[in-house]
């Protein structure tokens, strides 16, 4: 058995790509638009990644795969889904870009070692420090939880 992809069902593409792409850095590897089904696949990658995806046989991965559904759905905010997680080489110098993107901070890396945030669709995404945790620091030590993850 080997790891594919998590499919994340989003709302507006274009906002999701923002996030996912612009923000977090992932990569397009792939897309499908099928007419008949009236839906768009579009398959992501992290950048220290790609290399992997395209020498996994058969169907790439590892891989986030985004579904947009062209008929308007409420999918709500179930929490079964989980999260998805990603190491970064310095877990501040990442949440301070993204933070400066607009996008919150809701479990802040007080520890050093993670930080949690959420897509524009609400799907929690777990950042994790590569390698041993970063000594505590401000502003992360003092800051409160926003929300939920």
């Amino acid at each position: 058995m080997r790891y594919l992809h998590t499919m994340l069902r989003v709302r507006n593409l274009d906002a999701a790509l923002k996030f996912y792409c612009d923000a977090l850095g992932l990569k397009e590897s792939d897309r499908m638009a099928n007419e008949k089904g009236r839906f768009t696949l579009v398959f992501l990658a992290a950048p220290e990644d790609e290399e992997l995806v395209k020498q996994s046989p058969g169907r790439g991965a590892p891989l986030v795969e985004l579904t947009w559904n062209w008929d308007e759905e409420a999918y709500g905010e179930d929490r079964f889904f989980g999260h998805l997680a990603y190491e970064v080489d310095d877990i501040y110098a990442t949440c301070e870009r993204l933070s400066k993107l607009g996008i919150v901070i809701n479990r802040p890396p007080r520890d050093g070692q993670m930080a949690f945030i959420r897509s524009p669709d609400l799907h929690s995404i777990e950042l994790l420090q590569k390698g041993n945790a970063l000594l505590p620091q401000e502003p992360w030590l003092s800051m409160k939880n926003t929300g939920h993850w």
